[in-house]
């Protein structure tokens, strides 16, 4: 792996059961969501619905153990939703998934179908190393709002990541800031899958696995990495 991925000692006294999975990839091809990714999109909502029968996502096991882990550095999880629940609830709604570019329907539809949380980063945009920390309150998260670019800072005690520029996602897997997201440009990602208990080391490893496959399906050719499952 290029770029190194901590987890502090506080985040794991925070949720012991938390764990995460990198898949780093190189020389990709982005662009325009297409036919392609819109049915993979498709086709992981189809399968959220098996998995969930009619019951509501919160009451999904690996969602409810996301809304606790939330609830202990003083989120309100129904207001600031874990990214699997958010993406589980637009899946089932009316309109269905959004369709954003062709990566980030790669890694929207692994985390629906797997029901677990996801996200990327463009490699070319990460200074220095990742890490997984509660917050100063000094961080500087870039953002948008009204189609401007805007400065927040993350609550002191929120679960944020971050690198040596400041955060790249706010409340652990809630918003992802702008400056590193993965644009129609990116050809290099470092993706994170993260994980709670009772969702197993297992079926984290087998999403993981699917999204390096439907990485290299996407981008023939690309240079895929999948690192080990670290707690």
């Amino acid at each position: 792996m290029s770029i190194s991925v901590t987890v502090s000692d506080d985040v794991r006294a925070l949720a012991p059961g938390f764990a995460h999975l990198v898949v780093e990839a190189r020389d990709l091809v982005n662009g325009p969501s297409d036919e392609a990714s819109s049915a993979l999109l498709d086709e992981a909502a189809a399968r959220l619905a098996v998995r969930l029968g009619g019951a509501p996502p919160q009451d999904e096991p690996h969602i409810a153990a996301w809304r606790a882990a939330y609830s202990a550095f003083g989120a309100k999880p129904s207001r600031t939703r874990n990214s699997a629940e958010a993406l589980a609830r637009r899946a089932l709604a009316e309109g269905g998934l959004p369709r954003v570019n062709r990566l980030v329907d790669v890694y929207n539809a692994i985390s629906v179908a797997h029901v677990v949380p996801v996200g990327g980063e463009d490699l070319d945009r990460i200074e220095g190393d990742m890490h997984l920390v509660r917050a100063t309150g000094d961080e500087p998260f870039e953002t948008a709002a009204g189609g401007e670019p805007v400065i927040e800072h993350p609550e002191p005690g929120e679960v944020v990541w971050r690198d040596a520029a400041g955060v790249t996602c706010r409340r652990w897997n809630w918003r992802q800031g702008v400056r590193t997201r993965l644009t129609e440009d990116s050809t290099g990602a470092l993706f994170l899958l993260e994980r709670m208990a009772p969702m197993s080391l297992d079926a984290l490893e087998e999403a993981g696995a699917e999204l390096a496959e439907t990485l290299e399906k996407f981008s023939p050719g690309a240079r895929i990495q999948m690192g080990e499952i670290r707690r």
